[in-house]
């Protein structure tokens, strides 16, 4: 059975910190390149980071650069999303997706997590 499943979401005071993880089961993460996204109340999803699946190039949205971190532990089969310096514009929900081609933030993704909720607020 396919899974993505996020986790490392909560509520968290502007300046903080916090690192989602993406644990996929029923298929090898190495194929895959993993993306992050975000959806905020009333808001359109918008695509946060990507990390190939090859090279291991990382892409970031304008808003996050030099405050998100993305990696993967193939090995663990799993992604992460570290975040620093957290904002309250932050908040939303986060998802992890993966597909089996190049980072893009449009288009068709092959597998969604159902995702994990942060919240930024003091």
């Amino acid at each position: 059975q396919v899974q993505l499943v996020e986790s490392g979401g909560g509520l968290v005071q502007p300046g903080g910190s916090l690192r989602l993880s993406c644990a996929a089961s029923g298929f090898t993460l190495d194929d895959y390149a993993i993306g992050w996204f975000r959806q905020a109340p009333g808001k359109e999803r918008e695509g946060v980071s990507c990390i190939s699946r090859s090279d291991g190039s990382t892409y970031y949205a304008d808003f996050v650069k030099g405050r998100f971190t993305i990696s993967r532990d193939n090995a663990k089969n799993t992604g992460y999303l570290q975040m620093n310096s957290l904002k309250p514009e932050d908040t939303a929900v986060y998802y992890c997706a993966v597909v089996e081609g190049l980072c893009k933030w449009t288009g068709v993704w092959d597998y969604w997590g159902i995702g994990t909720l942060v919240t930024v607020s003091s």
